[in-house]
């Protein structure tokens, strides 16, 4: 048996070992190279084993201008550009023809309308597990930037995780803990000293070997700090904080995607001063859950939460059950997120009629000069 058909059947006896027992009770069997990689059954389930001969999994470790850099069991390569790649994505790879490589469905993606003025999006990671939100105990604690981050991961179906950092630059912690866990009874909120304390342990019921994890946020709030504090190295370059306003510099440059001994895939990313949200109302409904079911109670359709009566949005705010500046966040964002789709809707359609206009000019050229 191949080396790749025997890595499709671990992934499937695994499956079926797990599936009848419990976990904690019994000796996990070792993850195969794809496994430490983060190869699970959803991507196994989406090919068969001649294919895995052929063209066998890799996963995309760094995109770049130049094309994405990929990592298969016992393989490095390099695919040029041409597919629109994230990383963490799960191609099958054509040695022969490197940009035919298939792509496979994503478990997840995270992406984002492009900063600036520009009209289309921007992907960030695929197939992550577990999305650290990474904030810092000081200036830069921010609730609605929060919001922002929780809401992508929301919408991305991955589990979101606030992570505050820096814990050891403030008399106490306990303020920016009670307003992290008061955006979502969903999400976990731990506070970590990177620097002094137990990061791996601290991270561990969410990074288990086979998984992979993100680190999400704006500059200098720690990130990297965090990854090398995962790995013992320094697989990522850290700097300070700005004395003035707490804001942190850029450090890393690159989304690059590590893996530890164990089998654990660490994503980090540059910092994100500016987060715009696009295709995310599930996300932000999610996120606001709250407020869409007061919402969903008011006495006419169209409530628009002012002044109209039987709206329960408002009683809610009088009798202190919800407080008048979440309201005011989720409109705010609900509001940017059907404009940025609205507008990014648009965009596609444009390129779509235009590039139909071309083909018809290009099709009647050609018959014009074939007459000739």
């Amino acid at each position: 048996m191949s080396q790749h058909r025997k890595a499709h059947a671990m992934v499937r006896d695994y499956s079926q070992f797990m599936s009848g027992a419990d976990a904690s009770k019994v000796e996990k069997p070792a993850l195969s190279g794809l496994q430490q990689l983060g190869w699970q059954a959803f991507f196994s389930a989406q090919v068969d084993e001649d294919a895995l001969v052929a063209t066998p999994p890799v996963r995309v470790t760094e995109v770049h201008k130049s094309g994405a850099n990929v990592r298969g069991d016992g393989f490095e390569g390099l695919i040029p550009p041409g597919v629109e790649l994230a990383v963490g994505d799960w191609l099958l790879f054509d040695e022969a023809l490197p940009t035919h490589s298939v792509l496979l469905d994503r478990k997840s993606l995270f992406k984002r309308r492009a900063a600036g003025h520009a009209k289309h999006y921007q992907l960030i990671a695929a197939n992550v597990d577990t999305v650290f939100v990474v904030t810092s105990c000081n200036q830069d604690f921010n609730i609605a930037r929060l919001e922002r981050f929780i809401a992508l991961a929301f919408e991305s179906d991955v589990a979101p995780v606030i992570v505050l950092t820096k814990a050891d630059l403030c008399d106490d912690t306990q303020p920016y803990i009670d307003q992290a866990q008061a955006i979502s009874d969903r999400v976990a909120v731990i506070a970590i000293d990177a620097k002094a304390g137990d990061v791996a342990g601290a991270l561990a019921d969410w990074s288990a070997p086979g998984q992979t994890i993100a680190f999400l946020g704006t500059s200098g709030v720690g990130k990297s700090t965090l990854v090398n504090a995962l790995f013992d190295t320094e697989q990522a370059a850290t700097s300070g904080i700005r004395e003035d306003d707490a804001r942190g510099r850029h450090t890393t440059t690159a989304r690059q995607l590590h893996f530890t001994d164990a089998g654990l895939g660490v994503l980090d990313t540059p910092g994100m001063r500016e987060l715009q949200l696009a295709d995310a109302e599930s996300g932000i409904a999610d996120l606001f859950s709250d407020v869409v079911e007061l919402a969903a109670q008011c006495k006419f359709n169209d409530c628009a939460h002012e002044t109209e009566p039987g709206c329960k949005v408002r009683a809610a705010i009088a009798d202190g059950t919800l407080d008048a500046a979440r309201l005011e966040r989720w409109r705010k964002l609900a509001a940017e997120e059907r404009h940025n789709t609205a507008t990014l809707s648009e965009r596609r359609a444009y390129d779509k009629d235009f590039g139909k206009m071309i083909r018809t000019v290009t099709k009647a050229h050609k018959g014009r000069k074939g007459r000739r």
